[in-house]
């Protein structure tokens, strides 16, 4: 049984080691957006009362994503574990996890922070492009377009890159995140539940580290 968090800055990789690992557990990989889609097409309570601040315009509030949080580790399948990604996302939100956790009579088992130099971030999220026609992300060195530049919505690819995938505001996301969720790294490693790796490796090393640090620590 695990139960798990994942931190780490935008394009750290996080999402993939989620879904990569959490299929291997056989756990749910649970984020708060997919959690709160979820709620929304199914129309549930708390998913009908964010829908409210949503269509407002306004941002959903701690306390309701708290409950969304809450409703999805009750469902069966996370009986036997989960991974949330990206959530805690500050310290309230933290000190409201580990009370619901309480109140459910479950632990937090660690916390894995994935680092990386704010130089290969920028470089891995600013290399990304999108295609105006069919929507499809490429990436300048990872994953470029294909050489016939063929597009999912027919004829050639219109590459271009978002304003958010621009150096300056990608700069800007991660002071962001090093503002907000920066101090859960030592708040998490004040508890032991802290696991540290290295984010910048490639995909297969990082998932490799990941699978040994647990086994390791059981």
């Amino acid at each position: 049984m695990s139960r798990l968090v994942f931190l780490g800055p935008p394009g750290v990789g996080k999402g993939t080691q989620a879904v990569g690992l959490a299929q291997d557990e056989g756990i749910p990989h649970i984020s708060t957006g997919a959690i709160l889609r979820d709620a929304l097409s199914r129309g549930t309570p708390t998913g009908l009362e964010a829908k409210k601040f949503m269509d407002a315009g306004e941002l959903v509030p701690d306390e309701v994503v708290l409950r969304l949080v809450k409703d999805r580790l009750s469902e069966d399948d996370a009986a036997q574990g989960w991974l949330l990604d990206g959530y805690p996302r500050n310290l309230d939100q933290a000190s409201a996890l580990s009370g619901i956790l309480s109140q459910m009579d479950q632990s937090l088992d660690h916390v894995i922070y994935f680092e990386c130099a704010e130089s290969e971030l920028v470089r891995r999220l600013s290399g990304r492009r999108t295609c105006r026609a069919c929507g499809d992300t490429f990436h300048v060195e990872f994953a470029p377009v294909a050489e016939n530049n063929s597009c999912k919505a027919g004829g050639s690819c219109d590459i271009y890159q978002r304003s958010d995938d621009q150096e300056d505001a990608i700069l800007n996301r991660l002071k962001v995140y090093q503002r907000e969720t920066g101090p859960l790294v030592e708040h998490y490693r004040e508890k032991g539940h802290l696991i540290v790796l290295d984010g910048s490796a490639p995909i297969e090393i990082v998932g490799s580290a990941l699978r040994d640090a647990l086994d390791q620590t059981g």
